[in-house]
């Protein structure tokens, strides 16, 4: 693979579960080094998109290619380069967290053992419990800890905070992914698929937004930022009742007016200025802002 080939590329992509469309010509490419954003709703399409990615599924149409590799034909070559957390884990009960990630290393090229001590202390994880005794958020830790050890060029996550606590789960985030990045810096690709969005806002590089199995809105996050913006005003007496092109959303509250600008910002400023308001302010959406608004 050359520095050009995306991580993951996929086109035109089709899945059906009987008559019903989960996947509906999705189109998405990931460059080597990014954190990309998979956002939408329950039931968007975002689980089975991983699977497909992964050849749990086949699609019924499009193609998915991961390091310019089909991952139908070419399935060790591409799996040893990758690791997955999905959203609902589970081990063989009968083993320890111990045995478990000793299992897991054997499958592996290389296996970071400093990293992986580093990990079960954090998490304060103890190695000699069976897994069956461990809660949701627990496996979901030892999940994690399987998935970052063996380094991967690539990472896929599906719903990787669930059940984790708030405390934990900014810790991960913050420390743990951003570590697993720095560690292969324009190398190690992750792929992210959270309804959790505020909290991924910094580590996020590119995002698309998925809705009934389709894309609808694929950016840049800081082209995001930069191309939504909110707009408050506030007025002596009752707002004008004026229309705004290029507004997504206007809403109206005692003396205050509030705009939803997608692109179009400096112009929607400036005839808000001409309206004489007692003040003025713009600020960027944050990504859950963006996420929200393209829905409604």
């Amino acid at each position: 693979m050359s520095d050009s080939t995306p991580a993951i590329e996929i086109k035109d992509l089709v899945y059906t579960y009987g008559r019903a469309e989960a996947v509906h010509g999705l189109n998405l490419t990931v460059q080597p080094g990014r954190c990309y954003g998979l956002f939408g709703r329950n039931g968007a399409g975002k689980t089975t998109t991983m699977k497909c990615v992964l050849n749990l599924l086949r699609p019924r149409g499009g193609t998915v290619r991961l390091f310019g590799l089909d991952p139908s034909t070419h399935e060790v070559e591409v799996k040893r380069r990758l690791a997955y957390v999905p959203d609902h884990v589970a081990f063989y009960p009968w083993m320890t967290v111990r045995e478990t990630l000793d299992y897991l290393a054997s499958f592996r090229d290389r296996w970071n053992r400093d990293t992986e001590r580093g990990l079960l202390d954090r998490f304060r994880l103890d190695p000699g419990q069976r897994t069956a005794a461990l809660s949701k958020g627990q496996r979901t830790q030892v999940a994690l800890v399987a998935a970052i050890c063996p380094e991967p060029d690539l990472l896929l996550l599906d719903e990787p905070t669930s059940g984790l606590d708030p405390i934990v789960r900014r810790e991960f985030i913050e420390t743990v992914i951003g570590a697993y990045q720095e560690g292969g810096p324009g190398k190690r690709t992750i792929l992210v698929s959270t309804h959790l969005i505020s909290e991924f806002e910094g580590l996020i590089d590119q995002f698309t937004i998925m809705d009934r199995g389709r894309d609808i809105l694929a950016l840049d996050a800081d082209q995001a930022r930069n191309r939504y913006q909110k707009i408050r005003a506030r007025f002596t007496g009752a707002p004008p009742d004026t229309v705004f092109p290029g507004a997504l959303h206007v809403r109206r509250n005692g003396r205050e007016l509030e705009l939803i600008a997608n692109g179009g910002g400096p112009e929607i400023v400036e005839r808000l200025r001409g309206l004489s308001p007692e003040s003025l302010t713009s600020e960027a959406l944050t990504l859950e802002e963006v996420f929200v608004a393209t829905l409604k």
